[in-house]
């Protein structure tokens, strides 16, 4: 009976784990999949005129002389490296006042300040480009900077982070004699690193692929970011090869990648910095 009942749960637990290895093996092919399928096209070009498939970067090379694409990616790279630092200031210092400040209508503001996550960029796009274009930054690449310099998701994030840092802290610096921004730069800021890093990298992430902001906002082709400038790609496929478009498309993904995979560790850190509290 007992030997009946063993074989029972190893059958029952050998199933789970096979359901399991099944249901994170489709998860992996429908992640995966376009990816590689993308990978696998662009460095297999077929030739227009002998319809002959060959293997090698040759779409990579046609990308570059097809569009500018360092120029491409250094407005990207400025406009996202920008946008980040101001960020993980503003959510730093917005969050550290709410964390730690008290005064009047702060639940009322906070609340407001949450609101606007629920607001779709669609809606808000209209008035945020007549409020640039009246401070003359229309087709700068300022436009899509400064804009997006506050952040509500950030500042959320900075305030809960700081909640948790103890309040002893602050106080035995300022009975040290450190004012609030001592205080502030050289208490709270460096322990909440894993929080900065988490707004730093997701906000790369988000403008680095960005589209719909840069479309409305430029209209010169020097001031197109990475994704808007791909757009001019498009062309290819009716005339030329599809290949050509999708290395693009990969040649745009290295940077988010890699800033991912040198990121990881300190979003992890971020992620579960509160878990043993």
């Amino acid at each position: 009976m007992t030997t009946t009942i063993i074989t029972k749960r190893s059958w029952a637990h050998s199933l789970g784990t096979g359901a399991k290895f099944v249901i994170l093996g489709v998860a992996a092919f429908l992640t995966l999949g376009p990816v590689v399928w993308t990978l696998v096209t662009a460095l297999s070009p077929t030739d227009s005129v002998t319809q002959e498939v060959t293997v090698g970067f040759g779409a990579f090379a046609d990308v570059f002389t097809k569009i500018p694409l360092w120029l491409y990616a250094w407005n990207s790279a400025l406009v996202v490296m920008l946008v980040a630092a101001g960020q993980m200031l503003s959510a730093a210092m917005a969050g550290y006042v709410f964390a730690k400040f008290e005064f009047r209508s702060k639940k009322i503001l906070f609340a407001l300040i949450l609101a606007t996550m629920m607001v779709p960029l669609q809606v808000t796009i209209v008035p945020v480009f007549m409020l640039v274009r009246g401070m003359g930054l229309a087709d700068t690449l300022l436009a899509l900077i400064v804009p997006a310099l506050p952040t509500a998701f950030g500042t959320f994030l900075m305030r809960q982070y700081f909640m948790g840092i103890p309040t002893e802290l602050g106080e035995a610096a300022q009975l040290d004699g450190a004012g609030p921004w001592r205080t502030f730069f050289g208490v709270y800021l460096p322990l909440a690193t894993p929080a900065l890093a988490i707004v730093g990298i997701l906000a790369f992430n988000y403008h680095w692929n960005e589209f719909f902001r840069p479309l409305i906002m430029t209209i010169s082709d020097q001031n197109f970011t990475l994704p808007l400038g791909l757009v001019t790609l498009q062309g290819n496929l009716g005339t030329g090869s599809i290949s050509t478009v999708l290395a693009g498309v990969i040649l745009s993904m290295i940077p988010a990648l890699l800033v991912f995979f040198f990121g990881q560790k300190p979003l992890r850190e971020g992620l579960t910095a509160g878990v043993g509290k």
